[in-house]
């Protein structure tokens, strides 16, 4: 970390001369200049003064934010199996986001577990073959290339007809 470029920065969106950051802290512009170039380091006091003043504080200054991760790989998806179906996880921090996207391949005449009503919304779009979706005491076919969308407020499950299918499931939030 540039201790010196991260106060210039601080300093030069608050539009402060050296000067008046220097009056501000009751130090003198020749020892910032020094501190802004890396030729000293202050003291904790001095440092938590000056960020006091820069509008910001030690915790908030020295994180360092790590790139967000925004791609992933099939080797990172988590898969499990269950009694007709299984589930890709595309994501494996979606337990933590907003959203779970995952992948269902539905068996032949088989069906997911039914999910109990829940606070959230779902959808689905469906890859390969065909699906009805129970949604309380409605049923809709679903066909491929065909989604559906709906509040979790009821219980609902996939079943399948004759052919093996492959669903695209997303679940806000995360339920799955």
């Amino acid at each position: 970390m540039d201790l010196g470029m991260k106060i210039k920065n601080l300093r030069t969106v608050l539009m402060l001369t050296q000067e008046e950051l220097a009056n501000r802290c009751e130090l003198t512009k020749s020892y910032i200049s020094q501190l802004e170039n890396n030729k000293t380091s202050p003291s904790l006091e001095t440092l938590t003064q000056m960020l006091k003043v820069l509008g910001t504080n030690l915790s908030d200054f020295f994180y360092e934010k790590k790139g967000e991760k925004i791609v992933f790989n099939n080797e990172e998806q988590y898969e499990a199996e269950f009694n007709g179906y299984d589930i890709t996880w595309l994501v494996p921090t979606s337990q933590i986001q907003s959203m779970e996207p995952i992948i269902v391949n539905l068996k032949p005449n088989c069906k997911t577990i039914e999910d109990m009503p829940h606070d959230g919304e779902e959808f689905g779009f469906v890859l390969k073959g065909e699906i009805i979706i129970v949604y309380g005491d409605i049923q809709e076919k679903v066909k491929q290339y065909e989604t559906f969308y709906i509040k979790s407020n009821k219980s609902h499950y996939i079943k399948n007809t004759n052919q093996d299918s492959k669903i695209i499931w997303v679940s806000c939030p995360p339920n799955f």
